[in-house]
Formats: C-alpha cells, structure tokens, sequence
C-alpha cells in the first residue's frame, strides 16, 4: 500500500512522465540508514537509460519543490526498474501485461516452485501467468517474487 507521498509524488510525477514519454513504474518513499528518499522508477518501450532518469529527475525536481509537500531533508532518486526488481503494486503488474515473468512461490505448485510464463493479468492480488501447462493463478503474497523475465 502507497503512503501520501507516494500518492503525491506519483500525481505530480505523472504529467512529466507522459510528457517525456515514460511510465512510472514505481514510486517509493522510505527511511533507510536514518535518511529518507523519494525513488522514482521509470521505463518505456526498449528501456531508459541514464539520459532519460536525468531529464526526468531535473523535471520533477523542480515541480517537487514548487509544491514543497514532504517534511523535511529527502533524496531524490529516479532510476529504471532493474532486471532483478520484484513486482509489487499494481501498476507494475499492469505496465508489464504481456511479458515474460519468472516465478518464484513459498511452496510448490503443480509440483514446482519457479517456473516463466506471460503475465496474462492481475486483479485483486492475484496474477495469471499462462505457461506451457495452462494459465496459473497466484496470489501475490505466496510468491518470494515475480519478476520480469531477461534472457542474457
């Protein structure tokens, strides 16, 4: 669940996005080692690189601090999502309809506890990944992860 000013952040993140042509992935704001940081992931069609984070860092550095909403010292982050970042929120779920996902579960399920498939859909916590043996339905609080699938 997203706190305030992740809900914030992402609101007034979103017309910069759409302008530079990204997606918000993710919006994360934590406390980490005593100091806190408002984490922007952003991609698109073929990845980001540093050149877009960048751009898309100097925007929305301005309209945060027009707006001035967090309490306190912050540090602003924008990053790609990364090829080991775990799906979570829904919205990650939903950008990534249609690729390829590696699956991880607490306990097996048709015998196996990781296996791929293309993320199909996402509703109510559950993701449905088609695989060779059918479309599966796991709840996404019993897997360790699904993450997108990279082949290198």
């Amino acid at each position: 669940m997203a706190n305030k000013t992740e809900i914030k952040a992402l609101e007034l993140g979103e017309p910069i996005a759409q302008a530079q042509n990204v997606y918000i992935v993710d919006v994360t704001y934590k406390k980490e080692n005593g100091a806190y940081s408002l984490c922007y992931y952003i991609d698109r069609s073929g990845g980001v690189g540093i050149d877009e984070c960048e751009t898309f860092s100097k925007a929305v550095e301005e309209i945060l601090d027009s707006e001035d909403f967090i309490d306190g010292n912050y540090t602003l982050e924008v990053s790609s999502p990364g090829a080991d970042r775990k799906l979570t929120k829904e919205r990650e779920f939903l950008y990534y309809l249609g690729r390829e996902v590696d699956v991880k579960l607490y306990e097996p399920l048709n015998g196996s506890k990781e296996f791929s498939g293309i993320l199909k859909d996402y509703a109510d916590g559950t993701a449905f990944v088609e695989t060779d043996g059918g479309t599966v339905k796991i709840p996404a609080k019993s897997a360790v992860y699904i993450r997108l699938s990279f082949k290198f």
